[in-house]
């Protein structure tokens, strides 16, 4: 198999390149924290020093896992950045959530080039991404994503392109819209459940089949219950999100009085030094609202 560089090897990224390293391909890394390099390098990877080395080691493809859009930018575009070292008919797949009008900013940039990039966020959180099941949202051109496809699947479970460029990031920014909204409304439901005497386990049971059920509602209800809130996806990396979209909304004149509502319960969180936990933590803002516990 071919040589695939694979930048940011953070909670997500490092074991999206596990699986990438299982599958069978070669894999040539780059992370500035140099514990997460070892790791992968004692799987079997070898390290570059620089994003412009990663570029020159690759063949085919170049996956970038990376928290926000100035590191991908930085990673693109700066000082011994991938583009001083790319080469006609790379791809550089960009799994990092970030704004999409960066996204379309650096694929105009690589395309002078003659690089394909697509924009490829991912959701499911840590859990999925050891276990290879993510959903990944693809922008990008039609023959890049076929060619790439793969690679994806080897992290993925759905692997679907939903249009052009940027299409990826902004279908990632639906997606954060509707989990943050969903976990609050989950909090909000068992904060009154408890606040009236009523178990809310019970009330869980009671709805989790019917028309109120749901995939969030599943995951944080029960971490809600159990007062565990080890991450699965940070506090702070949804605040990052909610302020791409409502950076988004603005820009486009798209009102999102909801998103805007959840950011204040999350920078509440990260206030009172909760940034860390997983954003089922909006349990934790609830009970300290209303001066109840779901923990039982």
């Amino acid at each position: 198999m071919s040589k695939i560089g694979f930048i940011g090897l953070g909670i997500m990224g490092k074991p999206m390149a596990k699986n990438l390293v299982r599958a069978g391909h070669q894999l040539v890394v780059f992370d500035v924290v140099e514990t997460a390099v070892q790791t992968l390098v004692s799987d079997g990877a070898s390290r570059a020093a620089s994003p412009r080395e990663i570029a020159e080691q690759s063949d085919d493809f170049i996956v970038t896992m990376l928290p926000n859009s100035p590191h991908v930018r930085e990673v693109v575009a700066g000082k011994n950045g991938l583009l001083e070292g790319v080469r006609r008919g790379q791809t550089l797949i960009d799994m990092s959530s970030i704004a999409p009008l960066v996204s379309r900013e650096l694929n105009a940039l690589l395309a002078e080039k003659g690089v394909d990039m697509l924009d490829a966020p991912v959701s499911g959180g840590q859990e999925k991404a050891e276990k290879g099941t993510l959903a990944i949202m693809v922008g990008g051109r039609e023959a890049a994503f076929d060619k790439a496809r793969p690679v994806l699947e080897k992290m993925g479970a759905s692997v679907i392109r939903v249009g052009e460029s940027g299409a990826g990031q902004i279908t990632k920014l639906v997606n954060q819209t509707i989990v943050a909204v969903n976990i609050a409304a989950a909090a909000e439901g068992m904060s009154l459940a408890e606040k009236a005497g009523v178990d809310p386990r019970r009330v869980f049971d009671a709805i989790r089949k019917g028309l109120a059920g749901s995939q969030c509602l599943e995951d944080k209800a029960p971490r809600m219950f159990e007062g565990r809130y080890e991450p699965g996806f940070r506090v702070g990396l949804h605040i990052k999100d909610l302020n791409n979209i409502l950076e988004t909304g603005h820009a486009l004149h798209n009102a999102m009085p909801l998103s805007a509502q959840v950011m204040e319960m999350m920078q509440n969180l990260a206030n009172n030094g909760y940034e860390a936990l997983d954003h089922g933590a909006l349990g934790l803002y609830y009970e300290k609202l209303n001066g109840i516990s779901l923990k039982k």
